[in-house]
Formats: C-alpha cells, sequence, structure tokens
C-alpha cells in the first residue's frame, strides 16, 4: 500500500517521488529528503509509481529496479511516455548495472547501487534539480527571446515594411528555403530570425554563418564539419553548421559570396538533405530549414556564370526583399527615438529627445548605411552631447552637412588642447563648452596616466562614451 509523506507543506517545494518495495527504505528516504525541504512521496511498485507521477508530475524519481508487478525500467518507460523532462534516478543492486546503463541510454538521468550512501542520494538529487533549473531556465530565455522577435514587435511605421512583415507571417508557418535580399544595413538578419522564432522550427536553434566573414578554405568544414585528421589541425571531429543547426534554421548570409565547388556541395544538401563532413565517408542526414540572404545581384552573377543557375533556383522559392531606409523616411523618426532612449539608458545619460533642426537633417539624409548607420549615429549622438536635446552639432559630420572648420579640438596632448581652450573670444557656447569638454578628459587622461578604464570611473561616464570623446577630439 502507498505511503505518503507531506514533509513540506508548500506549493514551491520541488517534488520527488520515491518507489521502492522495501517500506524500511521508503521512509529513511523521506526523512532524509524532507530535511532538505523537498516534497516528498512514496510507491511500492512500478503500477503505483505510474499512476503517481501521471498526478503530480514530480521533479525527480528515485527508484528501484526490480520491485513486484511493474519492475523500474517498465515504469520508467511509461513515465518517458508522461513527461520526457522528468529525471528519473534508478536504485540498483550491483549485479543489475548493465540494466541501468541501458536505462540511461533510454533516458534515466542516473543510477545509485545499494546498499547506497546518503550523501550519495542527495547529491544526485540536487544534480538533477539543478539540471531541470538550467532547462527552466532556458526554456524562459527561449520564450522571451522568441517574442521579441514577433513581427508586431519590430518597429516600423512604413507601409511598405507591414506588408513584408505580413509576408514573413506567412512564410514563417512553411518549411520552404527563403532568399531575403537587400542592402546591407535593412536588417536582414533580422527578417531571418523573425521567419524562425514565428515558426513552427522555434523550439530549434537558430545558427548564423557570415559566408562572406569564413576564409574561403575553411568554410566547407564550418558548413560540414570535419574528421579527426582531415587535414593538418584537425585534432577532433567537428559538427558542422548544418548538424548544429538540426530541427532548427540555418541562416546563411552573403551566399553570394561561396565559390563554385562549394554551391555544388550546398545544392546537394539542398536536394538530398545529406552530406560528408569533410574527409569523411559516412553520409549525415540533416533536418534544417535554410534562409539565405546577399546584397548582391544573385540574378546577374547567373548571367555573368558566377553563381549557378541551379542553386540560384534552389534557393529562391521565396524571395523577400527588405526595404532601404531611405525609402520609409516615416521609420527614420521613429527609429532614431528608439536608438537615442536605448544608448541613453546604456549610457547613463540624460538626454530627453532630438529637437527639429536635428530631426530634419536625419530625414534630410540619404542613409546609405540604412538603420545599422541611423543606429551608429545616434549613439554617438547620444554620447557628445552635452545637452537634454540632442542638437545638429552632436551628428556626425556628413548628417550635420558641416564642414570641418577647424574648431574642433585636435591635439595629443593636454597642454595642446588646453591652449586651444585659452585662445580670446572662443566662438559660440557650443563650442567653448566642446573646448572645455576636451581639456576636461585629456587632464583626466593623463592624470590616470592613459587608462581609459580608470578615466572613464573618474569622469562618471561609460567606456564606450569616453573612445567616442577621444575619437572627437583627437585625443590619444
Amino acid at each position: 500500500m502507498t505511503t505518503q509523506f507531506p514533509a513540506v507543506q508548500t506549493t514551491t517545494a520541488p517534488a520527488v517521488l520515491v518507489v521502492d518495495d522495501d517500506e524500511a527504505i521508503r521512509e529513511m528516504l523521506v526523512a532524509v529528503l524532507s530535511r532538505d525541504g523537498l516534497s516528498v512521496t512514496t510507491a511500492a511498485d512500478g503500477v503505483e509509481a505510474v499512476a503517481a507521477f501521471a498526478a503530480q508530475r514530480h521533479a525527480v524519481v528515485l527508484m528501484d529496479v526490480r520491485m513486484p508487478r511493474m519492475t523500474g525500467l517498465q515504469a520508467l518507460a511509461e513515465m518517458r511516455k508522461l513527461d520526457r523532462s522528468a529525471s528519473v534516478i534508478l536504485m540498483t543492486a550491483f549485479a543489475e548495472v548493465g540494466s541501468a546503463v541501458q536505462a540511461i541510454k533510454d533516458g534515466a538521468f542516473d543510477y545509485v547501487i545499494k546498499p547506497f550512501d546518503i550523501a550519495e542520494i542527495l547529491l544526485q538529487v540536487g544534480r538533477a534539480l539543478q539540471m531541470r533549473r538550467m532547462r527552466d531556465d532556458i526554456a524562459t530565455l527561449h520564450r522571451e527571446l522568441s517574442s521579441s522577435y514577433h513581427t508586431d514587435r519590430i518597429l516600423t511605421a512604413s507601409p511598405r515594411m507591414g506588408e513584408l512583415l505580413q509576408t514573413i507571417a506567412k512564410v514563417a508557418k512553411s518549411n520552404a528555403t527563403v532568399l531575403v535580399t537587400g542592402e546591407s544595413g535593412t536588417g536582414k538578419e533580422l527578417v531571418a530570425a523573425a521567419i524562425h522564432y514565428n515558426s513552427p522550427r522555434n523550439a530549434g536553434p537558430f545558427v548564423k554563418v557570415n559566408c562572406a566573414a569564413v576564409p574561403e578554405g575553411l568554410l566547407e568544414s564550418e558548413f560540414f564539419g570535419h574528421e579527426k585528421g582531415a587535414f593538418t589541425g584537425a585534432q577532433a571531429r567537428r559538427r558542422g553548421r548544418f548538424e548544429q543547426a538540426e530541427h532548427g534554421t540555418l541562416f546563411l548570409d552573403e551566399i553570394g559570396d561561396i565559390s563554385p565547388s562549394l554551391q555544388v556541395k550546398l545544392l546537394r544538401v539542398l536536394q538530398e538533405r545529406e552530406f560528408e563532413r569533410v574527409g569523411g565517408t559516412e553520409l549525415v542526414r540533416t533536418d534544417v530549414r535554410v534562409i539565405v540572404a546577399t546584397n548582391r545581384n544573385l540574378e546577374e552573377m547567373v548571367r555573368q556564370g558566377l553563381f549557378r543557375q541551379d542553386l540560384y533556383f534552389r534557393l529562391n522559392v521565396v524571395t523577400l526583399r527588405t526595404v532601404p531606409l531611405r525609402e520609409r523616411p516615416e521609420d527614420v523618426r521613429l527609429l532614431a527615438s528608439h536608438f537615442l532612449q536605448r544608448f541613453a539608458a546604456e549610457n547613463q545619460i540624460d538626454v530627453s529627445g532630438i529637437d527639429e533642426q536635428a530631426m530634419e537633417r536625419l530625414l534630410a539624409y540619404r542613409w546609405p548605411g540604412n538603420i545599422r548607420e541611423l543606429s551608429n549615429a545616434m549613439e554617438r549622438a547620444v554620447v557628445m552631447s552635452t545637452g537634454a536635446m540632442i542638437v545638429v552639432e552632436d551628428l556626425p559630420e556628413q548628417i550635420a552637412g558641416r564642414a570641418d572648420d577647424g574648431d574642433t579640438v585636435a591635439g595629443d596632448s593636454a597642454a595642446g588642447i588646453e591652449a586651444s581652450a585659452s585662445v580670446a573670444g572662443g566662438g559660440a557656447l557650443r563650442e567653448q563648452v566642446s573646448r572645455f569638454e576636451a581639456r576636461v578628459v585629456a587632464e583626466a587622461l593623463a592624470r590616470n596616466d592613459g587608462n581609459r578604464m580608470k578615466t572613464a570611473l573618474e569622469l562618471g561616464i561609460s567606456r564606450r562614451s569616453l573612445l567616442y570623446k577621444l575619437q572627437e577630439y583627437g585625443i590619444s
């Protein structure tokens, strides 16, 4: 008969199920585990254990292998059908260790050999609970990450972007290969991430490869992995990005930069869903959705013989084209305010907004670097600001539309800057403030013997803000 010991009266205590046909062992484990703040339930055999687990879904199960009516191994299989996340620790005699090892392969967390030490039991239960907390934390982070890529959270006021987001939502539900085209800085990676995290594959990994950033000779190994000894320095087998992205999404950025030989191998993977590691002969099956991106004209590359036509057709199942920032001016104001708030918070700088003249310059600029350039410009403006509002003078020169008139303080030492700052007349208020700020920064850097971290701490600004100011004033 099952005996229940409500040792801990709390709904937050981790639940442990103790299963053994020996009543003395059950009572001993209840006493020990209860002292550690755990909520303990017991069962006398596998049948009772499965029923108890079905009702409560315990975090950890301590279960004997040899029991009447249903063995521990049979009960493990039934519990795995109900909940694969439970940590089952088997208690076994030495002669049954082989069965316990097989049970671990079948999903058991671990095993202990009877007669066991109490400290070992507590250690194993503690490890199991720690692993469960880690899994729960990862699942929580994954849900938060997934929600951050919901299309309704992408900032835009542009009708064209609205159409793109609607298309992303439709495409995400499928398993089709997607080609994302558009200029640099327009958010092609963000589009790929939105597709993944809104797809049925969102529980799997989202793996990214920048094809242009990996040396040509290493790109095949990066894609497909390699076997030990495949080339000099290959000291162990390495899983490639296709294996790492199993049951998830692989995002290949700058796909137009891969060599013709690698294009052939990529085509085979997309067609056959299998590949071989570099230096290997074993076929590796893959279940991966592929999204590729490029800022190059693949059709023109096909005409020039630089890109395989059959691979282009295979990649071009669904094409999404990102919208450059100059074609969505309504988003400049929205995104500039967003970046201002973000960088002001990161750098602990009190900046409340952008004055209208500065905003006019932002709206008039063509943004060849698109959103990435706008982000960089606003970060610079925030750290260079000296007032509560971003003004034209805070913006980069190419956006503000001013030439270098010689008023910017430059020099390699505090002495040179101080000399410039002491010139009579001083110029406009902002110019005088800038010269004074440059002198203060240079003097602080000199006092700290050039240590930038100490200088930033003394001035009460972030290290990144200090680096911007050193660059702005030409201080080395």
